[in-house]
């Protein structure tokens, strides 16, 4: 179950350094999160550090992209063997 960041985002910035994964992004008006980075910290952390550091709650799971922990755990593995590379939308 990947993440997700609701309207209710602040940019506050305390969510993005927190990402091992580097799965959130400033997108065009928040802070977005790539479901295909985003482990909901497994393989690196017992919680997910965004959810734990957002002083608004805004950071849900995304019903859209539901995982389950081994599937989670397969996506770390995986990220793990290659290079971060942020989505094109977060490099434009």
């Amino acid at each position: 179950m990947a993440l997700m960041i609701t309207d209710e985002c602040i940019n506050c910035d305390v969510c993005e350094p927190e990402c091992p994964n580097q799965a959130i992004y400033l997108g065009e008006v928040i802070y977005e999160i790539d479901p295909a980075r985003c482990t909901e910290c497994v393989g690196h952390f017992d919680e997910p550090q965004c959810v734990q550091v957002c002083p608004v709650a805004c950071i849900p799971v995304n019903p859209a992209h539901q995982e389950s922990r081994e599937t989670l755990m397969q996506k770390y593995l995986r990220l793990a063997a290659v290079p971060a590379q942020r989505p094109p939308e977060a490099a434009a």
